[in-house]
């Protein structure tokens, strides 16, 4: 049980007492009450003329005026309550003593109850004083609630309860970042080992990177390492509606910060609070500015704010302010990028403690075909593998799922119920090996991983193509390689059909970006070696909308057409390419529709030796059916084994039931 739900059982608890008390009242009531009749003033003065009162009880009130009497009478030899409501006159006394005086019953009186001096106190004081309580709890609780409505100018930074149990151990493939960070945590441990020597501990750290690659992760273990108070907040905590609430909850930040030096202070997405000031169109916008000018004199300012680190994390430090990432302030930057292929192996083995793998999973291969992927999406990548397995209810997480994740992460689920029509399914098959064939013959063209026909997202099929090697630098052949290699598609159908579909509409975007980089940022056209566009504008506007144009409009025609002079010469290329491997075409494009997927192993099977691979390589579709035929013939550890060894313990198995029988 968890605490949520004990928290609504207390909550929930007085509610049910006070049921069962008001049920249990109203039973007592019904099951108490007895049969005493309400009689009219005309039917209680003929029972008291009649004689027939045996008891009464008086009761007055002055409020309403009125006598309440309670008593028995007698009818037919048997004695009944009565109860009845009579003028407050003196008459109706003298009446009831002198039959009193006659019949011999007694009389018993009772004072007013509203003459009580409690009664007036409930009914004249209590309220006003109840409505007192409530206000003045009510104003309490608002000015010192966390969440009260005096309550916004106080940080909402938190401290966080789990520092300690997340470490460098926990956070894999970032060695040269962990080695820029240790000097915080040495300082943290022990800061007079810097002041010693007259060193200045940075101030603050900057986390640059793409989403998810781990930045929070490290600030948390930063200060797991140096187990230091670590307070966290996010960049948009600070900015209010009102203009001042932002720079009063930074001074309130430093101020429990300083209680609790040294500590860590981590902001996440500082952008939302540090973008330059007066970007705005007509002005700045006051709320953040003030904010972020707080923040740049607390800081680095008059104050000291010694034994405070700061570290903070974005993916666009292009809009941030200078004077936040000057010396002082921000003092170094981190820049945490996406993985390569080691990390990403050192990635998998953190996020694969607590799966269950098949023997036949290997980690490495896998690391291999997951080019670009950050550390969120590696870990997003095993537990998509996970829950497959469980879907196909299986007790390990098998190759079948992990290739299958990958293309869900990349191209989202497969929608193996959409029909294709014939012609149709025929010439996305081409068009898929169109890619292929451009990838297999061309040396610096992107690796074909894989090729399917099923459609996936917005895609009719699909083709995973990656860099043979991780580089940080493209030749000039490479770039219109990898142009003639997307252009694969188009010259397939326009080889073989004759016609042109919007398939291709994607791989023209790739192309086309690429080409224009060559033209107007890397010099790799006729215009020369200068750099025409930079991917800089207006941080309002949005960076990508509004690009630095260095050039005139005669200059901006030769551009177009130098794109299009590039393009068109990889789309010639190309299509000699595809008319001189006519036969590898047809050879995969007709795998293609027979298997509808195909694995580079298959692909390099087909181009070497003209057909499809037989049982040493790996057939998926086939590869199913024999572990289906294993789990019904009772084959133990079937999910682990490869096809030639299921085929073998297959034929074993075949041959002992021969021998039994």
């Amino acid at each position: 049980m968890n605490q949520n739900s004990q928290n609504i059982k207390k909550s929930m608890f007085p509610y049910i007492m006070l049921l069962i008390i008001g049920i249990s009242i109203m039973f007592f009531y019904n099951f108490m009450s007895d049969d005493t009749k309400t009689l009219t003033y005309n039917q209680f003065n003929k029972a008291l003329n009649n004689n027939k009162i045996v008891e009464v009880v008086i009761t007055p009130s002055t409020s309403s005026y009125t006598y309440e009497i309670e008593g028995k009478y007698k009818k037919a030899n048997k004695k009944y309550k009565f109860r009845v409501k009579t003028p407050l006159t003196d008459s109706v006394i003298d009446k009831i003593v002198d039959a009193s005086e006659e019949k011999d019953f007694k009389i018993v009186s009772k004072a007013d109850p509203s003459s009580s001096t409690w009664f007036i106190f409930l009914v004249n004081v209590a309220p006003y004083m109840l409505l007192i309580g409530v206000a003045f709890w009510f104003f309490t609780r608002q000015l010192n609630g966390q969440k009260g409505a005096l309550d916004f100018g106080r940080s909402k930074a938190k401290l966080n309860p789990d520092t300690g149990k997340i470490t460098f151990k926990d956070v894999a493939g970032l060695p040269e970042e962990k080695e820029e960070l240790q000097e915080l945590i040495d300082f943290l441990k022990s800061p007079k080992k810097f002041t010693k020597l007259g060193a200045r501990i940075p101030k603050g750290v900057l986390l640059v990177g793409p989403p998810g690659t781990g930045k929070t992760l490290l600030a948390k273990a930063v200060a797991g390492e140096a187990n230091a108070p670590f307070y966290f907040i996010s960049g948009s905590d600070f900015v209010e509606l009102y203009v001042g609430v932002g720079a009063s909850r930074v001074r309130d930040m430093f101020k429990q910060a300083k209680q609790n030096a040294p500590c860590l202070i981590f902001i996440d997405e500082i952008d939302a609070v540090g973008r330059q000031r007066g970007t705005g169109i007509g002005g700045g916008h006051d709320e953040r500015e003030q904010t972020l000018n707080q923040l740049l004199t607390e800081m680095d300012g008059f104050g000291e704010n010694e034994g405070i680190i700061i570290i903070a994390a974005t993916n666009r430090p292009d809009v941030l302010d200078p004077a936040l990432l000057r010396p002082g302030r921000f003092d170094r930057q981190v820049t945490v990028a996406l993985p390569e292929k080691a990390a990403r192996e050192e990635i998998l083995k953190v996020h694969a403690r607590n799966k269950v793998l098949a023997k036949s999973v290997h980690l490495s291969n896998i690391a291999k075909r997951t080019v670009g992927f950050s550390g969120a999406d590696l870990e997003n990548l095993l537990n998509e593998a996970a829950l497959l397995a469980v879907r196909r209810e299986k007790s390990k997480i098998t190759m079948s799922e992990i290739d299958e994740a990958i293309d869900r992460v990349i191209m989202g689920p497969a929608k193996v119920t959409k029909k294709y029509t014939p012609e149709e399914k025929k010439l996305v098959a081409y068009h898929e090996a169109g890619h292929a064939v451009l990838g297999i013959k061309l040396d610096n063209a992107n690796d074909v991983q894989k090729v399917t026909i099923i459609p996936r997202g917005q895609a009719g099929g699909y083709n995973l193509m990656l860099p043979k090697e991780e580089k940080y630098t493209a030749t000039k052949t490479e770039l219109l390689e990898q142009i003639m290699g997307l252009l694969g598609g188009r010259v397939a159908e326009e080889v073989v059909f004759g016609e042109i579909t919007t398939g291709a509409h994607n791989d023209f975007s790739k192309a086309t970006k690429i080409a224009r980089s060559m033209v107007t940022e890397y010099g790799m056209s006729s215009l020369g070696p200068v750099q025409l566009e930079t991917p800089e504008g207006s941080s309002f506007l949005g960076r990508d909308y509004n690009k630095n144009r260095n050039f005139s409009d005669q200059v901006a025609l030769e551009i177009d057409n130098e794109v299009r002079k590039i393009t068109n010469e990889c789309y010639e290329k190309a299509k000699k390419i595809i008319e001189k491997n006519k036969d590898l075409l047809d050879l995969i494009a007709n795998s293609l529709l027979e298997h509808e997927t195909l694995t580079k192993e298959q692909i390099d099977y087909l181009a070497e030796n003209g057909k499809m691979p037989e049982d040493e390589m790996l057939d998926d579709l086939t590869i199913e059916k024999l572990r289906k035929i294993a789990k019904d013939e009772g084959i133990e550890n079937y999910e682990s084994m490869t096809k030639k060894e299921l085929k073998k313990a297959l034929e074993d198995k075949e041959k002992e039931n021969k021998k039994n029988d």
